[in-house]
């Protein structure tokens, strides 16, 4: 019976489990290689989002049109951080959904009244309101915002998203969230 020299065959199995590994290896990198590239192929053929995501209706109905009066009202008071306008505006379960944040009805007056956030101006550029069994209504807002956050003044282009609710046959806002766009800004410069 012929022995095995120990060095051979603890050579052999190394070179397997180096074959093994190598293999692996080369079979991991080109799973890697066709993931990578077939994400830059579908991330060059993706659709880019669009510009313009709502129009403005030609007409409204009297409540679609009390709700757009109510959002402009709102802009207003904002700009001129009219607190107590907003207090009776805002449902006490209100939220407020910013890019720094989500807060509440108290949070949101504090902020205005105080000034760390001071919505300047709203230039709407598209509105559309949709209303569901006649007590509660979703307006979207396309804008771009002039505010003074944190002392800094910046100009942002929004989706916002406006949630009323009936109550008592009044109006109140339950949420309003921004949403920001990919489109540049339209607001001219000028337009302060």
């Amino acid at each position: 019976m012929k022995k095995m020299n120990p060095e051979k065959t603890d050579l052999k199995k190394a070179n397997n489990i180096s074959n093994k590994y190598m293999g692996m290896m080369y079979l991991f990198t080109m799973v890697m290689t066709v993931g990578l590239l077939t994400m830059i192929v579908q991330s060059s053929c993706a659709q880019q989002p669009p510009t313009e995501t709502i129009k403005t209706a030609k007409s409204h109905t009297p409540e679609q049109q009390e709700i757009i009066n109510l959002s402009k009202k709102k802009w207003d008071w904002m700009a001129d951080k009219n607190v107590d306008s907003l207090k009776v505006l805002f449902d006490d379960k209100a939220m407020f959904v910013h890019m720094g944040g989500t807060w509440g009805k108290t949070q949101e007056l504090a902020t205005i009244k105080s000034g760390g956030i001071w919505y300047k101006k709203a230039v709407v550029y598209g509105v559309e309101v949709n209303i569901f069994d006649n007590n509660t209504a979703i307006l979207l807002n396309d804008i771009d915002l002039q505010a003074v956050v944190g002392g800094h003044e910046v100009t942002n282009p929004f989706m916002v998203t406006e949630v009323y609710i009936k109550e008592n046959g009044k109006w109140k806002m339950g949420s309003l969230t921004f949403s920001h766009l990919l489109r540049p800004v339209k607001m001219n410069s000028n337009d302060n």
